[in-house]
């Protein structure tokens, strides 16, 4: 098997594993709302948690589709086209996470170390 042949197989895997991710992560994250309203949580409880999983779900779901994005890029045809439509992806990605995870954890990212250094909560 050539590596060409060998980086796009592993790019379709790697793109169907976060396509999983993201189906599996939005069906296990209904799930656990139904069974947190069964448990008599308030709805809108249950609401904010569902949309910090689906969240979670989005964000590692993205991270598998920007793996297999440079590997189809940069691996199998690497040219100035192929590498601007990665970078154009690779940004929109970026700040869909960043969005992300303010939406869920309610503060950006590099706040994380912060105020674990100031002794506040994770």
């Amino acid at each position: 098997m050539q590596i060409d042949q060998f980086a796009v197989a592993a790019g379709h895997v790697v793109e169907l594993v976060g396509v999983v991710v993201l189906v599996a992560g939005a069906a296990l994250a209904c799930g656990v709302f139904m069974l947190r309203l069964l448990r008599q949580t308030t709805f809108e409880a249950a609401y904010q948690e569902l949309r910090a999983d689906l969240g979670r779900a989005i964000l590692l779901g993205l991270e598998f589709l920007v793996i297999a994005d440079i590997i189809c890029a940069v691996a199998v045809e690497p040219t100035l086209q192929n590498l601007g439509v990665l970078a154009v992806i690779v940004a929109i990605r970026t700040l869909l996470s960043f969005a992300l995870e303010l939406e869920v954890s309610g503060r950006w990212p590099w706040q994380r170390g912060r105020d674990r250094a100031s002794g506040g909560n994770p």
